[in-house]
């Protein structure tokens, strides 16, 4: 495996691992608790990265089976490597404007399970797993198109850099939440 890959696996695993001492023993009101109406609470942060993840699931199976074909427009797009950076620096942490989630992945309304962490920490496993099956793939030629805005496209391996930067934008997120003033304890 590239050396590239394992640095991102490990980064997953390292978000993972700090989910689970950060949060894992959050209550039920921890992990629902918003410091404004229109903000995410823990719970959401970490199901909305669920929903985002897991619209990649589909795609990353039919490759793994080796039985995706690339569209035409994946094929022939030059922008694929300019949509790969651009999409990884706009999901950053460090990126200052604030993105609207895609419907699909927008977080519930309603009270999260405390379980979420948990789920999220599965979620996680299961990612990793689907990356390391893709391992012996050139990630760098392989290009997909963005399951949310359909004239995006990029390559595996922005596909997977863009998925932790995104994490980490959205643990921090989760972080700035609990150390709120007013956060249940």
């Amino acid at each position: 495996m590239s050396e590239e890959l394992n640095r991102l696996i490990a980064e997953l695993e390292e978000i993972s691992s700090d989910a689970q001492k950060t949060f894992g023993g959050f209550s039920a009101a921890q992990i629902n608790w918003k410091p404004r109406a229109e903000k995410w609470s823990v719970g959401q942060c970490f199901e909305h990265l669920i929903k985002i993840n897991s619209e990649y699931f589909p795609v990353l199976e039919s490759i793994i089976k080796g039985e995706r074909k690339q569209k035409f427009w994946e094929n022939y797009s030059p922008f694929s490597k300019f949509f790969g950076n651009l999409m990884f620096k706009s999901l950053s942490p460090k990126a200052e404007r604030k993105l609207k989630a895609p419907k699909v992945a927008e977080p519930s309304a309603s009270a999260i399970q405390p379980t979420i962490i948990e789920d999220f920490v599965n979620h996680q496993a299961e990612l990793t797993g689907k990356i390391k099956q893709t391992e012996n793939l050139d990630t760098k030629k392989i290009i997909l198109t963005s399951p949310f805005i359909k004239i995006i496209t990029y390559s595996l391996f922005d596909t997977y850099r863009i998925l932790v930067t995104h994490e980490r934008r959205h643990f921090q997120q989760a972080e700035r939440v609990a150390q709120a003033e007013n956060f249940p304890h």
